[in-house]
């Protein structure tokens, strides 16, 4: 059973869309990671006045 555990667990992904993921709704695509902020388009969206970040134009 160790051995079927071993060879079928899920790769770790060191790059590519699957390496980060917001931390709000876990979604890969669209991602901001800028000054580590690790979120969505979308989230970055929906929070960014209550982080402090002003839309000027």
């Amino acid at each position: 059973m160790q051995k079927f555990i071993k060879h079928n667990k899920p790769k770790e992904r060191k790059i590519g869309v699957a390496s980060k993921k917001c931390s709000r709704c876990s979604r890969f695509g669209a991602h901001i990671s800028s000054y580590g902020l690790n979120l969505c388009r979308q989230c970055f969206r929906d929070i960014a006045k209550q982080i402090g970040f002003n839309k000027y134009s």
